[in-house]
């Protein structure tokens, strides 16, 4: 399976530093680290030499432009004997969105905001045939909609790098 290039690095993360800091006037910059450091999975020998479909937290994709996020890395990370191309498969405003955003390759973003998008989300993952489905987005998908295989929750923690930290950035807060 082709390798991804991490979607920041720290030559990025510095150059957006430097720029923030240029014109911030009091704020700060919380530097983390790649999510792809501490990915959080129940069981990732599920994953291993499956064919598995990723979802991923749509917004994130869209209006984030990310091209991918955890559950990719998750699936080459665990190694995945293949990460399904759903596009085929993808239904209603799904595929609307595949077709706006062409960045996004590979992967299902979850979006869902009436009943009648959270039902072709629902379909285009019944759909789409693989050994499994991982579930990369703030909400477990599996408490509301019946997906036809078995699933695995992918997550990940922030780690931040140097100073000034999320704690930092709250007792600074309190203080105001």
């Amino acid at each position: 399976m082709k390798r991804l290039k991490a979607p920041r690095n720290r030559r990025f993360s510095m150059r957006l530093f430097r720029n923030f800091s240029l014109g911030s006037t009091g704020g700060f910059f919380i530097d983390p680290a790649s999510p792809g450091s501490a990915i959080k999975v129940a069981d990732e020998s599920l994953i291993q030499g499956k064919k598995v479909l990723v979802v991923e937290d749509g917004p994130t994709l869209t209006h984030g432009g990310m091209a991918y996020g955890v559950g990719i890395v998750a699936a080459e990370r665990y190694r995945a004997a293949e990460i399904v191309d759903p596009r085929p498969y993808v239904v209603g405003s799904i595929k609307n969105v595949l077709a706006s955003y062409p960045h996004i390759k590979n992967l299902v973003p979850a979006m869902g905001y009436s009943s009648h998008q959270i039902k072709e989300l629902e379909d285009t993952i019944n759909n789409t045939p693989c050994d499994l489905v991982l579930i990369a987005t703030p909400i477990d998908l599996t408490k509301i909609i019946k997906i036809n295989k078995p699933t695995v929750r992918i997550s990940y923690e922030i780690e931040e790098i140097g100073k000034p930290t999320i704690a930092d950035a709250i007792e600074r807060f309190l203080k105001i």
